[in-house]
């Protein structure tokens, strides 16, 4: 059974642009592990903003990867990492390793739990 996709509409949009700041992203020990001027911000109908990191400017060596998996029909399958210092945690990350075709910006990009980490962005 295939699973259903969506496109962003006027009903559910889903619009990303280049956040107009630097992106600091702190493990609740202060650890920084993520920094980037490179981010996107993705606006989601009625949702919060969601700032979206390149991967490459993600210290990966402080996360591991979790069983967790989630389908958005918008997005895609998504994949979920937690703080490899502090598993108790729980999932603190997730990406969208191949999204749907309307979403390929999020493409190499991951997102964070804003409650499990401090995501600061400071304007430039």
């Amino acid at each position: 059974m295939s699973r259903q996709v969506l496109e962003p509409s006027t009903s559910h949009p889903i619009t990303t642009e280049p956040t107009a700041g630097h992106v600091v992203v702190r493990t609740p020990a202060g650890v920084v592990l993520a920094d980037t001027t490179n981010a996107l911000a993705m606006h989601e109908a009625d949702y919060p903003v969601v700032q979206y990191v390149p991967l490459a400017d993600v210290d990966t060596s402080l996360l591991e990867p979790t069983d967790t998996a989630t389908y958005c029909p918008f997005k895609g399958d998504a994949s979920y990492s937690r703080l490899a210092a502090e598993p108790e945690r729980g999932d603190v990350m997730w990406t969208y390793p191949r999204p749907h075709p309307a979403m390929t910006a999020i493409a190499d990009h991951v997102a964070f739990y804003p409650d499990q980490v401090q995501v600061s962005v400071v304007s430039s």
